[in-house]
């Protein structure tokens, strides 16, 4: 939550595909459409070699983009094209065709009728000889010349929580009528994994889902620091712990996330969002993988920070809807009624969206119509009970404690009707740290300094 920060963006292309040659072996880096025994006809080795070479893979049905897989050779090799299978060749799909990655749970029939097409239809752009076998992280063509907008899958009904650093106010969240929580890590150095396991097995215990969200650990990180397949080994590891989502990232869109002058929709789809996907889903295909969500923000000048507007489409147009289960969206600078469009104290002239919350809301959804959305942080800012107001945040000089219990209750019950919002944490439980010069965490904080919670009242009427 950094309302008053604005953005940078993301850096180095990964690389897709290496070839390291040595006296007895080479390094090949696993890319999209891969198996092993692909790997093997190219190479000329067989699927046993490369087993025996490389002890790490347990199933040869599983490798993930990025692996690095040793290929055996007495001397430097050229590998081959694959030579052409048995299968038919693709028909050439219609102008205005897209891909679809094949998610758990998904049919080919399903499929179809999601996008209104047919399954000889996408069968037959997509070279697939068996309707009946389809597999996770495939790779489909969807015809063109449908009869409209695909229909948005069907989600999970609609589900509240909140970001806290610690379970010590259960009873607050039961309150509240809150059956999730969020952790927020901070890769690669701000806790254990051991700790990470520790907090995920005591809220299942407790009967609670977990969502964890894995930023960067450096505010303003420098050019190219970000060690892409580091971080999806990481959310790798994560993965295994089995938390219920995942958020891949946190606001880069900005420069205190993302390195300046390298932000890229298209380079944190294919680096980071992509491979993380496939990374979670061949671990645990139940856990929900989330998109970053954006800093809200009409700021623009490209090198320090894109609009989220702009940012979101270049997500789009890179393809993200097929690598996440929902849209993370931050909302954080309310200082009116949720269902309010103008009159905002920052926005004298009404002008833009993100300090309105059904108006942000709306910009998400009709970029990604076929996702739902996740607020993965909303809240309203009070500095009630505080001595002055931090800097930056005199928009909120107004708000009280009372319009913060009431405008959250509204939120939630416009994303409980919405139909197309799955989950929103809010920002936050009872954090304790407010800074004049600085973030008013526990401005935003539900359970105030002093033990209450006009808020818990209000959003458990609307969640029970």
């Amino acid at each position: 939550m950094k309302r008053s920060r604005w953005l940078a963006s993301i850096l180095a292309l990964l690389l897709l595909f290496g070839v390291v040659t040595a006296v007895s072996a080479l390094t090949y880096r696993v890319t999209w459409g891969d198996t092993l025994s692909g790997i093997a006809s190219r190479f000329g080795t067989s699927i046993s070699t490369l087993l025996q070479a490389n002890p790490q893979i347990a199933n040869p049905n599983l490798i993930y983009v990025g692996q690095e897989l040793e290929i055996p050779t007495d001397g430097v090799v050229t590998p081959t094209p694959i030579p052409p299978g048995p299968t038919p060749t693709p028909v050439p799909p219609p102008t205005g065709s897209q891909t679809y990655i094949v998610q758990s749970g998904d049919t080919l029939s399903g499929i179809a009728r999601r996008f209104n097409t047919t399954v000889t239809a996408i069968a037959q752009a997509s070279g697939i000889t068996n309707i009946n076998l389809i597999y996770v992280g495939q790779v489909l063509t969807i015809p063109g010349g449908g009869s409209g907008t695909p229909v948005p899958p069907v989600g999970s009904s609609f589900a509240l929580g909140a970001q806290t650093l610690n379970l010590n106010n259960q009873a607050r969240l039961e309150e509240a009528g809150m059956t999730w929580i969020k952790y927020q890590y901070k890769w690669p150095s701000e806790d254990t994994l051991a700790n990470l396991e520790s907090l995920i097995n005591t809220a299942h215990n407790k009967g609670l889902k977990i969502l964890v969200t894995i930023t960067g650990d450096t505010s303003y990180p420098a050019a190219d620091s970000i060690n892409f397949l580091s971080y999806i080994d990481f959310i790798k590891q994560v993965a295994q712990l089995h938390p219920d989502a995942i958020e891949v990232w946190n606001e880069m869109n900005i420069d205190f996330e993302w390195p300046a002058g390298q932000i890229s929709p298209s380079s944190y789809v294919n680096n980071m969002l992509a491979p993380a996907y496939t990374a979670v889903k061949a671990v645990d295909s139940n856990i929900m993988v989330i998109s970053g969500a954006l800093a809200p923000t009409g700021f623009d000048n490209t090198t320090n920070a894109w609009s989220d507007s702009r940012y979101l489409a270049g997500m789009r147009s890179a393809g993200a809807a097929n690598y996440m289960d929902c849209v993370g969206v931050h909302y954080n600078a309310g200082a009116t009624s949720p269902s309010a469009t103008s009159g905002h104290p920052a926005d004298p002239g009404d002008r833009h969206y993100s300090w309105y919350f059904v108006p942000t809301l709306t910009l998400y959804r009709n970029t990604f119509t076929t996702r739902s959305l996740c607020l993965t942080e909303f809240g309203y800012m009070t500095p009630e009970g505080f001595n002055g107001v931090p800097q930056g945040f005199s928009w909120a000089a107004n708000t009280t404690l009372n319009q913060q219990a009431a405008w959250l209750a509204e939120a939630a019950q416009i994303a409980k009707n919405s139909g197309y919002i799955r989950l929103a944490i809010v920002f936050n439980l009872d954090f304790i740290k407010y800074e004049l010069n600085g973030d008013p965490q526990a401005g935003y904080a539900i359970v105030r300094q002093n033990g209450s919670c006009p808020a818990c009242a209000t959003l458990g009427n609307v969640m029970n």
